[in-house]
């Protein structure tokens, strides 16, 4: 981050409040809207999507209650299609980043306004960035016509959300803050809300994961959710969000959890081009970050392991080329360092090769450097007397002994 830039904000539009899903149909008719498309996350937002379906009554011109994550391009054509054949002119999405996404996927082919009701910590209805998955491969885009024009944040539908989700979904929101601190399109507008969106975060997660009826956790979350957003929308993704759309999109492995995974793995690897970014995680999170955010996905029970959500093992080079691909103009990354790194994320392991020790497990005793060995009076190591050359204690010479 440099002592000069430009801050461009973006238009939004953001309601935050309990019962306030009741203020959707207010939303649409400040858009003037008569055909509405709903799309919703599934059977978990079944209900709010029928009390938003229960304002707009006959405004209603089709409903898509089913999303998925990743946004698969024949989905995505799908729901184009159902809604130009209901000539709509207006998108309302109720649930996570997928029901987000597929509703963007609409708005940016048809070209009518969206309004947001996010039920998880995704944080993408805060952002100009939209995304589909075709032939194996996620492929991202900016565009302002996909910025929802009103976002209604409503704690109350999150009550419930199971610890699982409601973990890995912040670590999602995580990985937007870390991510904005340390691309160098950052600035002090965008640190200062990405700094505060992790505190945010920090503070709920644990409220919200061991007691899922926590409102006031919920409302911390989606505060720290949207101003996660917020700043990514601004300066953009780096090198974790493609390594996860890249992942995501190849390999169909769950969103939020491979953020999870993979976040305390990126932040090691920019940690000593990003020092500055560093500092500030550290501050925020109270310890060095890539350890602070492993054992924090550890004690909400998350997979940290690629293997553990799906990734199969032989596929991790084709991985990392794709991701050194998609990064040759990314300063902050050198191709063949992923290699290594994402075999450590397959394997669970933390940035210095292994599980931070956890409860109940003998934490291990670090390692012990050498002595310095005796000088003379001028400083000079003196030269030990020749002797017989020691023997090797290798594999190969240890089975050579016992053949004798």
């Amino acid at each position: 981050m440099t002592a000069s830039f430009t801050w461009e904000a973006l238009p939004a539009r953001v309601l935050c409040g309990r019962g306030y899903l009741d203020r959707v149909g207010d939303e649409v008719e400040r858009l003037g809207a008569r055909r509405v498309l709903l799309v919703g996350g599934g059977a978990a937002t079944g209900a709010p999507l029928q009390r938003v379906r229960s304002q707009l009554g006959d405004r209603v011109a089709e409903v898509i209650p089913d999303s998925a994550q990743h946004v698969p391009e024949v989905i995505a054509g799908q729901a184009v299609e159902r809604g130009r054949g209901a000539a709509i002119d207006a998108v309302v999405s109720v649930g996570g980043g997928s029901a987000t996404g597929l509703g963007k996927a609409v708005v940016l082919e048809l070209g009518v306004p969206l309004i947001a009701v996010p039920t998880t910590y995704a944080g993408s209805e805060m952002t100009p960035i939209h995304g589909r998955t075709r032939d194996g491969r996620k492929e991202t885009g900016r565009d302002p016509r996909v910025l929802p024009r009103a976002v209604v944040y409503d704690p109350e539908l999150c009550l419930g959300m199971p610890a699982r989700l409601a973990g890995a979904s912040g670590m999602n929101a995580l990985a937007h803050c870390a991510e904005a601190l340390w691309v160098t399109t950052a600035n002090p507008v965008t640190s200062a809300l990405a700094s505060e969106g992790i505190r945010c975060l920090v503070a709920g997660l644990p409220r919200v994961v061991s007691d899922p009826q926590d409102v006031d956790g919920h409302a911390e979350c989606l505060a720290g959710a949207c101003m996660a957003g917020t700043a990514l929308a601004q300066v953009g993704t780096g090198v974790h969000h493609r390594t996860c759309h890249v992942l995501g999109g190849g390999w169909n492995l769950p969103h939020a959890e491979t953020h999870g995974i993979v976040l305390p793995h990126a932040v090691a690897l920019v940690s000593p081009r990003a020092p500055q970014a560093m500092e500030r995680l550290a501050e925020v999170l109270g310890g060095e970050p890539a350890t602070a955010l492993f054992e924090l996905a550890s004690s909400m029970a998350l997979p940290t392991a690629l293997v553990d959500v799906g990734m199969p093992g032989d596929a991790l080079d084709e991985a990392a080329d794709r991701v050194a691909v998609a990064s040759e103009h990314d300063r902050i990354v050198d191709g063949p360092a992923h290699r290594p790194r994402r075999r450590r994320n397959a394997r669970g392991r933390s940035r210095r090769g292994r599980r931070p020790s956890r409860r109940g497990e003998r934490a291990r005793s670090p390692r012990r450097r050498p002595e310095p060995a005796a000088r003379d009076a001028r400083g000079r190591v003196p030269r030990q007397p020749a002797g017989p050359t020691p023997r090797r204690h290798t594999a190969l010479t240890r089975s050579r002994r016992r053949r004798r």
